[in-house]
């Protein structure tokens, strides 16, 4: 009966949290989750709160990897271990893991104990890779950790992303790794040791209805800092396929990074960032075909504005790509 209310039941993220971790919540807390979220328990960094979440990482760290069917090696603290573990949640494993139960007198889902000490082991890689800082709250899986980088502050709630992640919205795209690329990845991303491609931006013309070689010849010409398209790059078949009306030059990052934009007919705003090796990667924007695109840089930040159904939208990011 459990395994067929469980398969019939909703999984978005509201219904997860519901009826899988709210009734793991202390009494307390239930009473006002919304005061409990807000409040620390942890003001003076009291090192055994801290410990506790250490121990939970590294609990995680060696019994999920046969739980979640990867190598045993793969959970090694690193960014990349991160990707590792988001790609190994799939929605076969979510169902399966929402069926079996933990051991013991008080039985829970083991989707449950997953996410949650799975949250403690991310929360760890931040706070080790890139200096991040606990912020402890009651219960544990609630805490979040605080990022400083050359983008601003920001408090990561890492059990959030893990609802989201696992939700029948969101699970069939596996995107806990993409969470952690765009919120820690990009924003600690060390910008100043790319290398300086061109050491003043010079204009680079518009290269109008582009093809693959012709983008190739005309970087040849104008920018000479990027010696090839690369590997990743669009085929000629792909590249086609975007229909591009044309394409626009911009240099970066003072002069690290060459940014390609233009507008492809009936879609939206592509973007493609290219280093001296070539691609790096690229964006995609629904917009309408008039009025054109705008690409403003402001410091470490670019704007893309565009309209969508006759509506100014504006898109930022930080001048390295998303």
């Amino acid at each position: 009966m459990t395994a067929v209310l469980l398969q019939d039941s909703a999984n978005d993220a509201q219904s997860l949290f519901e009826r899988v971790f709210w009734p793991l919540y202390p009494e307390d807390v239930r009473d006002n989750l919304a005061a409990a979220r807000e409040s620390f328990v942890n003001p003076a960094n009291d090192c055994g709160l801290t410990e506790l979440i250490e121990e939970i990482a590294e609990a995680f760290k060696l019994l999920a990897p046969s739980i979640l069917g990867l190598p045993q090696s793969a959970l090694d603290d690193t960014d990349a271990s991160v990707h590792r573990l988001g790609a190994a949640l799939t929605r076969d494993r979510r169902d399966r893991l929402l069926l079996e139960q933990t051991v013991g007198r008080n039985r829970t889902p083991l989707l449950a104990m997953i996410a949650i000490h799975g949250t403690a082991y991310i929360g760890r890689c931040i706070v080790k890779n890139h200096c991040g800082e606990w912020l402890v709250r009651r219960p544990l899986w609630e805490s979040t950790v605080r990022l400083h980088s050359a983008l601003g502050q920001a408090e990561l709630s890492i059990f959030q992303w893990w609802l989201k992640s696992l939700s029948d919205e969101e699970v069939d795209r596996v995107p806990l790794g993409d969470r952690y690329r765009t919120y820690v990845e990009v924003p600690c991303f060390q910008s100043e040791s790319l290398p300086v491609l061109v050491p003043s931006a010079s204009r680079i013309p518009r290269l109008k209805r582009p093809q693959y070689h012709d983008v190739l010849r005309h970087l040849q010409a104008h920018a000479p800092g990027v010696v090839r398209l690369g590997a990743d790059f669009p085929d000629p078949e792909r590249f086609a396929q975007m229909q591009l009306a044309w394409l626009d030059f911009l240099w970066v990052g003072g002069g690290r990074m060459l940014l390609m934009h233009g507008p492809s007919s009936r879609q939206g705003v592509r973007l493609l960032w290219l280093n001296a090796e070539g691609f790096v990667k690229s964006a995609f924007y629904p917009a309408d075909d008039v009025p054109a695109h705008k690409i403003k840089v402001h410091g470490d930040f670019v704007r893309v504005i565009l309209s969508m159904q006759k509506q100014v939208k504006v898109h930022e990011m930080p001048w390295w790509g998303l």
